[in-house]
């Protein structure tokens, strides 16, 4: 690598070199996400991984691919970038495990109008905390500059994580029955979705981001740039305590639009919204905005960034499996018949 450099290249504002710094300064944050199956590390053609499929009858590969979005921006302004990685494995390995598969690996993809490698290793460094909070590893990815198209200053954050499950453990909206309990799982926030609201709503290029909110303990920009938290390690627990007849991510579009997609035909998802235990930061959101509840909902995740289902006999064992993992978990509804798939009232 020593030998590999363009100065027609680095004239046209593409810098070789501090891709390899980069590279150089990441290794270590790599290595800490390795599990048994790594075959290779990082600056070969392809990831290597060898899952162990012992035990599993027919073992399905899930994969999940997503970026961060516009939260991106606040990391920018901020000038903040060691825990958006954490959003970007988290909307990916929180996606996989619906279904109850256990993320296995995790590639990431950084362009940058600019290649920072100590930016880049900061970038990573999240991504690799969100790994190991996933139990997953980060065997690949991919920096790439981009001068002319990016502003020097900005970057875009995308990965996506693959998963197995055996066919027989997989959770499908057939599994559903009526009288099920709704568990909530809670949300550190905002997570990742939303913020083209957000943006507008706090005026975020112009705001002072570094003033303190007393309602939110914190300044406004660390509680817009709170990570998203990672159910991974709670759902698969829950999953061994006993049968799981179904589980929704609330991303984008909120409860609206993600609680039907765990939903079959003639049943229906009554979530009772007084038992939502309500972050600040949304209502502080809803009152600034002037944005009506239901909008809120259908943006938002409210609190509650997950949701499993459970027959009412196990939802004790499920709450407290989910409580050993040190995940913050409480009923907020039942599956009951119905036309619609989800209602909240």
């Amino acid at each position: 690598m020593a030998e590999s450099h363009s100065a027609s290249y680095a004239a046209a504002g593409v810098d070789i070199e501090a891709g390899y710094e980069g590279v150089r300064l990441m290794a270590d944050d790599v290595k800490r996400t390795h599990i048994p199956g790594v075959l290779s590390d990082i600056g070969g053609f392809g990831g290597l991984f060898q899952p162990d499929l012992s035990g599993m009858k027919e073992p399905v590969f899930v994969s999940g691919t997503d970026g961060v979005g516009t939260k991106i921006r606040i990391a920018q302004l901020l000038d903040k970038h060691s825990t958006i990685g954490i959003d970007c494995v988290a909307m990916c390995a929180n996606d996989i495990v619906c279904c109850g598969a256990k993320p296995l690996f995790f590639l990431d993809y950084i362009a940058l109008g600019k290649n920072d490698p100590v930016k880049v290793a900061s970038i990573v460094f999240g991504v690799a905390d969100g790994c190991v909070q996933s139990g997953c590893a980060l065997i690949g990815g991919e920096t790439a500059e981009h001068p002319g198209v990016m502003a020097a200053d900005d970057y875009d954050l995308a990965g996506f994580c693959v998963g197995v499950v055996d066919k027989g453990r997989m959770i499908l909206p057939e599994s559903m029955r009526e009288g099920d309990v709704l568990i909530g799982l809670a949300s550190s926030g905002i997570h990742s979705n939303g913020f083209s609201l957000v943006r507008k709503v706090f005026d975020v290029e112009n705001a002072d981001l570094n003033e303190y909110i007393d309602a939110l303990g914190t300044t406004l920009g660390e509680a817009l740039l709170t990570p998203t938290n990672l159910y991974v390690k709670g759902v698969l627990a829950a999953m061994q305590a006993d049968e799981i007849h179904g589980v929704c991510h609330i991303t984008g579009g909120g409860f609206f639009e993600n609680v039907p997609r765990m939903m079959p035909e003639g049943l229906c998802a009554c979530v009772e919204k007084n038992r939502i235990r309500v972050p600040e930061i949304f209502r502080l959101i809803m009152e600034k905005g002037n944005i009506p509840e239901r909008d809120m909902f259908n943006t938002f995740n409210m609190g509650i960034g997950m949701i499993i289902a459970v027959t009412e006999d196990t939802a004790e064992r499920a709450l407290a499996a989910l409580a050993d993992t040190g995940t913050e978990a409480y009923t907020i509804g039942r599956v009951s018949a119905g036309k619609e798939k989800f209602r909240l009232w």
